[in-house]
């Protein structure tokens, strides 16, 4: 027996609805809604009042973290049970910076970070990060960036002399 037109229809629809209607996790959509209520794990500060510099965590069990720059960010990683007790870096699902000229969240790990610049974040020094090479580059040369470095290039040393420059 061959379905008929009219049934064939019937199942395309129920599956456009139920692909719709298909709940996303927040923790993979790095642009979830700060509260004036979050606060940096690191620092304390409202995150909320510093959107040009938002970095975000998400953990495997559905918590997430949101920094007021990366510098505080990658003092989570590399010391996360001291701000977040219970928790380890290897539970960490993503990471999210906000790209300094775009102001919108990239992938930290893909991320091109300008150390040394002129240009202070809400804590003062600050890696500034961007979603490409050229973009670093030209920010780099028109602020007196130092270098470019990539994700895994940063330590704990380079975030420590970033709070200990003049």
């Amino acid at each position: 027996m061959k379905p008929t037109i009219y049934f064939q229809i019937k199942l395309w629809l129920a599956a456009l609805i139920l692909l719709l209607c298909m709940d996303s996790s927040y923790a993979d959509d790095p642009t979830v809604t700060i509260k004036k209520t979050d606060r940096c794990p690191v620092c304390g500060m409202f995150v909320y009042k510093y959107p040009k510099w938002v970095a975000q965590i998400s953990f495997k069990d559905g918590s997430y973290y949101f920094y007021d720059g990366a510098k505080d960010m990658f003092k989570h990683i590399f010391d996360t049970a001291k701000f977040t007790s219970g928790k380890t870096a290897e539970n960490i699902k993503d990471i999210y910076v906000t790209d300094y000229y775009e102001v919108e969240l990239i992938d930290a790990k893909s991320a091109f970070y300008v150390i040394g610049s002129d240009v202070l974040g809400p804590m003062g020094h600050e890696l500034l990060p961007f979603k490409d090479q050229e973009a670093a580059q030209e920010f780099l040369e028109d602020h007196k960036g130092k270098a470019i470095i990539r994700f895994q290039e940063v330590t704990p040393a380079i975030i420590d002399s970033l709070d200990h420059r003049t």
